[in-house]
Order: structure tokens, then C-alpha cells, then sequence
């Protein structure tokens, strides 16, 4: 598994589903089509997606981050 940062290519909209899938081993697609799916569940999808666009670094700044 790598690091988990928002790559700055091959983002979408903020990077967060190019980010999990390439922490996890999927495709960026395959995560998107997981992510919309579970909008048609309730819960807090849209907040947890910006969340994490606010708390993941992007890829350029990962390295000077210390977590």
C-alpha cells in the first residue's frame, strides 16, 4: 500500500477517490462507481468526501507533511 496523498493527475474533482484507489489497489473508476453507489445510501458520504479533500495533502506536499 502507498502513502495515502491526492495525486495531481488523474483527479476528478479534489483527488480523494484517485487517492483511495491507489492506496487500496483499484482502479480510480472502480472507487468513484463505489462512491456515488453509497450516495444512494443515507449517511454522511458528501462530508466525509470533503473532509478528506481538506485533510489529505496532495501529492507535491505529502512529503514535507509529518503524518
Amino acid at each position: 500500500m502507498s502513502r495515502l496523498a491526492r495525486p495531481t493527475n488523474g483527479r476528478m474533482i479534489g483527488g480523494v477517490c484517485a487517492a483511495l484507489a491507489r492506496r487500496f489497489g483499484t482502479s480510480a473508476t472502480t472507487m468513484r462507481v463505489i462512491f456515488v453507489l453509497s450516495c444512494l445510501l443515507p449517511g454522511p458520504q458528501f462530508l466525509l468526501y470533503i473532509a478528506l479533500w481538506i485533510l489529505l495533502p496532495s501529492e507535491g506536499k505529502a512529503a514535507s507533511t509529518a503524518w
